[in-house]
């Protein structure tokens, strides 16, 4: 048997892997940059242009902000959120030219987004610019937080170094000692995976399956720890994955403190952002003041003014005070700390120590990241599910040498008595939940009675598979980033969709508002798609009841029915990242009572996986 790395082995190599994937992201954007024309970028949802500029102001955490207005192409969806770097420029004649810094997105509503600016000068600058645009920037920031936190992990002694050499290898974890306690409206394995959290003195993990209330069951793991800790940090790899549990906790009554901002912006999800309380504090009005007088006395600074160091320290010296019992206020009352992994790295944690760290959508993240958030905290509790969507690496030589592999992969593999799988499913028919059973998780996940013969249509087959070989419909490449296309299959998903309506009927599809998701593996085929379901008289009335997206879109969702445009179609057999399984895990069991796959069998079946799947089908017809 091959002797296991060292803890500082994986660490390093984990190390030398992100530097790599720097390095290919990096390059890849360098030329995505040069190359590519700015309606290409419009079209992918990295770039708003032509773009209008509105107001600035200095918001609540003394910030220079902008609001910029996208005039164009508002259909599109696209990639900008809170936190990404972003870069303006000028277009003409399709040459681009980019201004000297980059900001950073503060928010992003519709078609409204407001952007931090470095400072005043810049905001002239974007003023007077004509044909102005705005496109992602690299990410240098994310990388950099990566890298030392890993090198904090490699270096550290204390409870940092206690958990890197527990994580990674098969010390046992302590643990507590006390009787179950008992949770009525939890089933058994959520029951079993809140007490395992909580007598869990290092780390534990809620292995959530598709369906089987993993939110649920961490937001009774968070509340049952605030019983006996004043306060947690809880953060997720996603912006999403953050805003969703914040608003489960707040849901349940919890005082949470969001650093940074939702995804969704609603008042509602505003209401907890560390931003919105700040500007609501008492004491604000008066550091506000102070801060314009402060700006004032810059501006209008006189020669030969020998008091002018000596007032500005002073107002300095007031604001700094007014800000710090702010914040000590905010932090005092809150009892839940949310933000992404990468946000736990923002200067307002500074010298904050926590009891337990909660990471949600933990399979979702690189090892890295994780490694943020941990410095601050004794003991980790990871939730998530590593059979379904993986973490992004771009760099293919990164990924074969194992930097998706994620930390939360890494306990379950090392300590299997940490792990609790949630074994009771309450989202999709049981056709439908059994395959995904069977080949992910061992078959021990069952379906609640509620929905084991849930469905739409009296003697309906919940999956079926419609066969694309006889129609001799073939994929086009597109491009790297959006890689395939199959026009004709895309046609056919919507005819099959309609006919499938047709059967259940128009008023009964609105009254009781049953709800569909378009999924297709590939951008263009769901931007194709998008297109075709907008021409379409017949799907007018059902519009806001019909999404379309790729898998990672519908992460985390449910319809009542999933239709899955699967695109391969070739003589050779070739379906690309159709191989990455999770990804398909995640895609059959988003539907609750009716599945479609749209697929070239012969293409499809030549992997072992798609072959289980299709005679799966096949078996449910007889």
């Amino acid at each position: 048997m091959p002797q296991q790395a060292s803890p500082l082995q994986v660490l390093q190599q984990q190390r030398l892997l992100l530097q790599l994937e720097y390095n290919t992201e990096k390059e890849a954007f360098r030329k995505q940059t040069e190359e590519m024309g700015v309606q290409r970028k419009v079209k992918r949802g990295d770039a708003w242009y032509p773009l209008k500029a509105g107001k600035s102001y200095y918001n609540s955490l003394n910030q220079l902000a902008i609001e910029v207005f996208r005039t164009s192409d508002q259909e599109i969806e696209h990639t900008f959120e809170f936190g990404k770097t972003v870069m303006f420029f000028s277009c003409e004649d399709n040459k681009i030219k980019y201004l000297s810094f980059t900001a950073t997105v503060s928010y992003v509503d519709g078609d409204r987004m407001v952007c931090i600016i470095p400072n005043n000068g810049y905001l002239v600058t974007l003023q007077n610019t004509q044909n102005l645009g705005v496109q992602l920037s690299f990410d240098e920031t994310s990388y950099r937080l990566m890298l030392e936190a890993l090198d904090r992990a490699i270096k550290g002694k204390g409870r940092i170094g206690y958990l890197r050499d527990l994580f990674y290898s098969h010390q046992k974890a302590e643990t507590f000692v006390f009787p179950p306690m008992q949770f009525p409206y939890l089933n058994p394995t959520q029951e079993e995976a809140v007490n395992r959290v909580l007598r869990a003195k290092d780390v534990a993990i809620v292995h959530g399956p598709p369906g089987t209330g993993k939110t649920t069951t961490l937001v009774e793991a968070i509340r049952e720890t605030l019983m006996r800790e004043s306060q947690v940090l809880v953060c997720a790899q996603s912006n999403m994955a953050v805003d969703w549990i914040s608003e489960k906790l707040v849901d349940r009554g919890i005082n949470v403190l969001r650093i940074g901002n939702p995804t969704r912006v609603n008042d509602k999800m505003l209401s907890f952002t560390y931003e919105r309380r700040f500007e609501a504090h008492p004491d604000y009005p008066h550091l506000w003041a102070i801060r314009k007088a402060i700006r004032e006395l810059r501006t209008h600074r006189k020669r030969g003014d020998e008091k002018y160091h000596q007032r500005l320290e002073s107002l300095k010296g007031r604001a700094t005070e007014l800000e710090i019992r702010i914040n000590n206020e905010l932090f005092g009352e809150a009892r839940v700390i949310a933000c992404t992994l990468v946000g736990a790295a923002n200067r307002l944690l500074d010298g904050q120590k926590f009891g337990t760290l909660f990471i949600d959508e933990a399979a979702q993240a690189l090892e890295a990241a994780c490694w943020i958030p941990i410095r601050r905290v004794s003991r980790v509790i990871l939730a998530g599910d590593h059979c379904q969507l993986p973490p992004t690496v771009k760099s293919i030589a990164a990924l074969k040498a194992g930097l998706g592999k994620t930390l939360m992969e890494r306990i379950v593999e090392n300590k299997p008595e940490v792990v609790t799988l949630l074994k009771i499913q309450y989202r999709m028919n049981d056709d439908i939940m059994r395959f995904s059973s069977n080949y992910f998780y061992d078959g021990q996940v069952e379906s609640a009675p509620n929905v084991r013969y849930r469905g739409i249509l009296d003697l309906d087959i919940p999956m079926e598979w419609v066969d694309t070989s006889a129609y001799d419909f073939k994929e086009e490449f597109i491009g790297e980033s959006f890689g395939r296309i199959n026009k004709e299959e895309a046609e056919l998903t919507l005819n099959t969709l309609q006919q499938y309506f047709e059967r259940i009927g128009k008023q009964r599809l609105l009254d009781e508002r049953i709800d569909v998701g378009i999924i297709s593996p590939y951008r263009a085929q769901v931007q194709y798609l998008r297109r075709l379901l907008m021409k379409r008289e017949f799907f007018k009335p059902f519009r806001r009841q019909i999404s379309v997206n790729t898998v990672d879109g519908f992460q985390g969702q449910e319809r009542d029915i999933i239709v899955i445009s699967m695109v391969r179609s070739n003589d050779d057999g070739q379906i690309g990242f159709l191989r990455d399984l999770r990804r398909m895990n995640v895609a059959i069991t988003r539907a609750r009572m009716k599945l479609i796959i749209l697929g070239d069998a012969p293409t499809m079946t030549r992997h072992p996986f798609y072959r289980q799947l299709w005679q799966y089908i096949q078996s449910l017809k007889n």
